[in-house]
């Protein structure tokens, strides 16, 4: 289908054929998934088939529709082998984006351009860093923390951890026992986003983030970046974290501000599990 040129590949399943797709086209084409397997933890997937069907006119009738990448997840088998059951970010897949398809709720005003909220984030935390030398930041894995190492003219490790220092790159792709190395005795941030459709902060695709570490930091010095349409799409169900230590998990309940934009946050619910 790639090499004919399509412009949209439909697909119907679960998280396994999401996985399929990625691994043959990555973000080469854009997708819409129709939900009819037994595991959905992926954003890229319709709420159900008919949204799938309007979503996918849409963007056939509208050659100026905006894209946006969404996470590809799936059980990870070797935990489910051991009774547990936990989500793994493989990767991302771009899916159009339909707003009315997402937002539960008017907003006044559009909900802006991807692209320039992403850009605002990222200088807002870039500023933050400039105020605060000396401070390791820690950038969770995520689309919507990419912008921070692009603008910094830095690489970035899309599915993994990297450590930040006044502006420069202290460690990529980092462990948690390479973080509690790092930051031993130092001040140190954490950046992280919200996996898209699931609500995750914690827990899913940034496990090197682990309860001690979050220990050693604070949850006051975590920063939650997403656009506003990252939120809109959860239809009110609050922020999750799962770092499998109840007591972590338990200092996240209540409400936390989300950066949406350079001028824009939010006030979520949080649920730790």
């Amino acid at each position: 289908m790639v090499e004919k040129g399509v412009d949209l590949i439909l697909f119907a399943g679960g998280d396994g054929t999401a996985r399929n797709i990625y691994s043959a086209i990555g973000t080469g084409v854009p997708v819409v998934g129709i939900p009819a397997g037994v595991k959905i933890h992926s954003g890229v997937y319709a709420n159900h088939p008919k949204a799938a069907g309007e979503i996918a006119f849409k963007y056939l009738q509208d050659e100026h529709m905006e894209t946006i990448e969404a996470e590809v997840m799936d059980i990870d088998e070797d935990a489910f082998r051991e009774g547990v059951v936990t989500a793994r970010l493989y990767g991302y897949m771009r899916i159009p984006l339909e707003p009315k398809l997402i937002q539960t709720t008017k907003s006044g005003g559009g909900l802006g351009s991807e692209e320039e909220a992403l850009n605002g984030i990222a200088d807002r935390i870039i500023e933050e860093m400039e105020e605060e030398p000396d401070t390791f930041f820690i950038i969770g894995s995520g689309t919507s923390t990419r912008p921070i190492m692009e603008n910094l003219d830095l690489p970035n490790t899309l599915l993994g951890i990297d450590i930040v220092k006044n502006k420069e790159l202290i460690a990529s792709d980092v462990n948690e026992k390479q973080i509690l190395d790092i930051i031993s005795g130092y001040k140190a941030k954490i950046v992280v986003t919200v996996i898209g459709g699931q609500g995750y902060i914690f827990g899913r695709g940034n496990q090197q983030i682990s309860a001690e570490v979050i220990k050693r930091v604070g949850k006051e010095n975590i920063r939650i970046v997403a656009p506003k349409n990252k939120i809109l799409a959860l239809e009110g169900r609050p922020l999750l974290v799962d770092t499998g230590n109840e007591e972590v998990n338990s200092m996240f309940n209540g409400y936390m501000k989300v950066i949406n934009t350079y001028y824009a946050e939010s006030i979520e619910k949080v649920e730790g599990l």
